[in-house]
């Protein structure tokens, strides 16, 4: 599939169910935040053809969305001891070919951050997972 129509299933913005929003570790994602107290922020998608920077859907703000580069960053709006990312690029390989790399991060804030780090790690390998498999299969689907 080309890198374009894979980048419009990244950062389609319409509103419907969404890889970003709806993937099962981010519906449970949202649940525990609410348990923690936070808002659990179910906004839904903005209902544009692509998400903009600016942008809020499901927990996340669209910290970059990058067209032309084809990459869209993430931030997670979650009670979380630190910063938490998704970023997605993607890249053409030629003859309708594409990557898609997804990454998470979480930069701590002081030793409770630093601990959750460390404790969360297999969590989160799993979360990435089960999001990256989502995405392919919603890209498999062109939706």
């Amino acid at each position: 599939m080309s890198a374009n129509d894979v980048w419009r299933v990244v950062a389609n913005g319409h509103d419907r169910p969404q890889w970003y929003v709806d993937a099962a570790p981010f519906v449970a994602r949202r649940a525990l935040d609410r348990a923690l107290g936070g808002a659990g922020r179910p906004w839904r998608p903005p209902g544009t053809p692509v998400l903009s920077t600016g942008d809020r859907a499901g927990f996340w703000l669209v910290e970059e969305a990058d067209h032309a580069a084809r990459r869209l960053v993430l931030r997670a709006e979650v009670r979380a001891p630190g910063e938490v990312r998704l970023e997605s690029l993607v890249a053409g390989l030629g003859d309708g070919r594409s990557l898609l790399v997804q990454r998470v991060s979480f930069a701590p804030t002081g030793l409770l951050g630093r601990a959750y780090l460390v404790a969360d790690l297999p969590a989160r390998e799993v979360l990435l997972e089960l999001v990256h498999r989502r995405l392919l299969d919603d890209v498999r689907r062109g939706t």
